[in-house]
């Protein structure tokens, strides 16, 4: 996985496009890993499973939003889900403001060095719930006080409201 070896403008970065998207860090373009079938099938099943959810939990739910963590860093997590503050036309186009939960899938090229990084970046900003999935294994994770545990069930907070799931439920749709 190549980057950018120069300092970009955050202003250059935002007016370009990439496939996939990129991330933004302190000056630096960095690209994403391209998942595989099953990295792409656990993306879809966490969609779909929350997708359901939306209206009951008072949640939406997206793939590959940039998320603005700090000034200098956008980072663009595999699934993010964010209140639903209302209509769609009404909500940030890059996130600004803490999403209730985000999902990094894991692929091969994803090196536990960067992938902490980005986890350490999203519980800065304040997202509530961290989640990692590494598909090969089936072993699930949640990020936590600089910490990662491995877990099979999680709770998320939306509307002043708690909710459980398992990641059991999502596997219905990896099928």
């Amino acid at each position: 996985m190549a980057t950018a070896a120069s300092y970009i403008p955050v202003e250059v970065y935002l007016r370009s496009s990439f496939e996939p998207d990129a991330e933004y860090v302190d000056g630096e373009i960095q690209e994403r890993s391209v998942g595989e079938l099953d990295h792409a099938a656990w993306q879809r099943a966490i969609q779909k499973w929350f997708f359901l959810r939306e209206e009951e939990w008072g949640v939406r739910v997206f793939a590959e939003l940039r998320v603005q963590v700090s000034p200098s860093r956008f980072r663009v997590p595999d699934v993010v889900v964010l209140e639903n503050t209302g209509p769609l036309k009404d909500m940030e186009q890059i996130v600004r403001t803490p999403p209730v939960a985000v999902f990094e899938i894991l692929s091969p090229e994803d090196t536990f060095a960067r992938t902490l990084q980005k986890l350490a970046d999203y519980e800065k900003m304040g997202v509530r719930s961290i989640f990692v999935i590494n598909p090969k294994t089936g072993n699930k994770y949640q990020y936590e006080a600089g910490d990662l545990k491995q877990i099979e069930a999680a709770g998320i907070s939306a509307k002043q409201k708690g909710h459980i799931f398992k990641f059991s439920e999502f596997e219905e749709f990896l099928k």
